[in-house]
């Protein structure tokens, strides 16, 4: 998806300084695409779309970037002044996401042949803040970065917001398949569906587990064969696991479910999808294994009918692509009390992506003694040490809300009994504070998690969404946190009541 994306370049001006000047930016602009280009720094292609000196410019700009399907976003800058009343028509019907670059095209002031023409021509100063105010007029949700353009800082702010774009793209045609419903009238794992569809581009469908069995059924012993053997070359097999082993089959049982599933998913054009191991009917087990699987493909996953972290998953998985470190749908399971290393121990019953893993993962079968999920097959494996973030999107009944906290994964003590998959994190800035503000927040006990994302990614995630964020990392008090919950309780009421 990478490939197929790309990023615009817009540069504002006038024709207030004469033709002389509108070359001179034109070519100052195809140098600094060219130049971002040819950094290696940034994950997606940059493409100059010109200079707008007009309202009729603008606008049939923004009109193509909204029509492009390869176009995921713009990025503007001013080189000279460039009047925002001939912003407002294009920006008004512009919806994709948008980044505002405060830089120049020289570095430093010539401070000894320095003139009115120069002055004149490299007026970024003055006309950055002429376009910040009317996309702060027009309440535009995007992103500044300021700095030089050949800084690779600067460059790197870009490329997280080029991540979070393809991400942005991709969410807006996500169909997520539901097997069942929530479970157990769980609250924090559901919400309102249409608002997700309005708000985050989420489609969420409901598929009966009986239309997945045929797929299921319909696979062959020949292509559960070839499965299996690549299950040898990355996984340890438990002894009573292996092939002619007497656990051997209930692994040929999850081969022929991550092979039905994805079969399934790539005909109904799922991007994620759902579990519940109260709605079995007609399968073998509980298809942990084959989520485990799925996820390190790029599927979102959620447990119990959990819709709202299996989109999440997804979309952090592609704004991951390519960076070390994995992610995974992660639940809190319990609680450590070790006074300054107090920590949490992360786990389901089954699903845990084995891109987290620290160790090469083991195929193991046991019992699963909760709802009709029977005996399964299972990657087990403890997480790898590290930092990361774990994040969660609730729903706040007038908005949704999206909550992010730093977490340091440290090495938890053997586990010989517990049969799944693991991680063992700190939240920061510390145990207590970082648990309590995530409850005080309204945070879920899912998440999901990444080691290859900062906070940044996230930060521009719900600019775009415009929705809510609450970080929770190294600064936070509970004092300030709450704080700011309740500054914004009273903004989303009153911007509710202005619309």
């Amino acid at each position: 998806m990478y490939k197929n994306s790309q990023i615009w370049f817009v540069t504002g001006a006038q024709l207030l300084y004469g033709g002389d000047a509108v070359v001179a930016v034109d070519a100052h602009s195809t140098e600094m695409v060219k130049g971002l280009n040819d950094s290696g720094n940034l994950p997606l292609k940059v493409v100059y779309k010109g200079t707008v000196n007009s309202s009729a410019e603008v606008a049939k700009t923004f009109s193509d970037a909204n029509n492009d399907p390869t176009c995921v976003g713009v990025i503007t800058w001013m080189h000279t002044f460039s009047p925002a009343k001939m912003w407002i028509h294009g920006l008004k019907d512009y919806h994709k996401p948008l980044l505002h670059l405060h830089t120049q095209y020289n570095e430093k002031i010539p401070w000894n042949t320095m003139d009115m023409d120069f002055m004149n021509l490299n007026q970024s100063a003055h006309g950055d803040r002429e376009f910040g105010f009317i996309t702060s007029r027009l309440r535009k949700p995007r992103k500044i970065v300021v700095g030089y353009w050949k800084d690779k800082s600067t460059q790197e702010k870009i490329a997280v917001w080029m991540r979070v774009c393809v991400a942005w793209a991709d969410s807006q045609n996500m169909r997520i398949i539901r097997f069942g419903d929530n479970m157990n009238n769980v609250a924090v794992t559901d919400g309102d569906k249409v608002e997700a569809e309005i708000r985050l581009g989420y489609h969420v469908d409901n598929a009966p587990i009986a239309t997945l069995v045929p797929y299921v059924d319909a696979v062959t012993e020949a292509e559960i064969d070839a499965l299996i053997a690549e299950y040898a070359k990355i996984y340890d097999f438990a002894d009573d696991c292996k092939p002619g082993a007497e656990k051997h089959q209930f692994v040929r049982d999850a081969a022929a479910q991550e092979i039905g599933l994805r079969r399934f998913l790539e005909e109904k054009g799922a991007k994620a999808f759902t579990t519940s191991f109260d709605e079995l009917e007609g399968m073998k087990q509980l298809m942990g294994f084959a989520s485990q699987r799925l996820m390190a493909e790029g599927y979102g996953f959620g447990a119990e009918g959990d819709w709202k972290t299996a989109a999440l998953v997804r979309t952090m998985w592609v704004m991951g692509q390519g960076l070390p470190g994995g992610q995974s749908f992660l639940e809190d399971y319990t609680l450590n009390f070790d006074g300054a290393n107090s920590s949490i121990l992360q786990a389901h019953m089954l699903e845990i992506n084995p891109e987290i893993a620290g160790n090469r993962p083991r195929i193991e079968v046991h019992f699963l003694g909760i709802g009709d999920a029977r005996t399964c097959a299972r990657l087990v494996f403890q997480a790898h040490s590290g930092e990361g973030i774990a994040a969660t999107v609730i729903d706040m009944g007038n908005r949704f809300r999206m909550i992010v906290n730093k977490v340091k994964v440290i090495d938890p003590q053997p586990l010989p009994k517990l049969p799944v998959a693991c991680a063992l994190w700190i939240p920061q800035p510390d145990f207590e504070v970082g648990a309590g503000a995530w409850i005080i927040a309204g945070g879920t006990h899912h998440s999901s998690f990444s080691y290859s994302l900062k906070v940044e990614h996230l930060e521009d995630y719900a600019e775009i969404a415009d929705i809510e964020l609450l970080t929770i990392d190294e600064k936070t008090t509970v004092q300030d946190f709450k704080k700011e919950i309740r500054t914004n309780e009273v903004y989303y009421l009153l911007n509710k009541a202005l619309q």
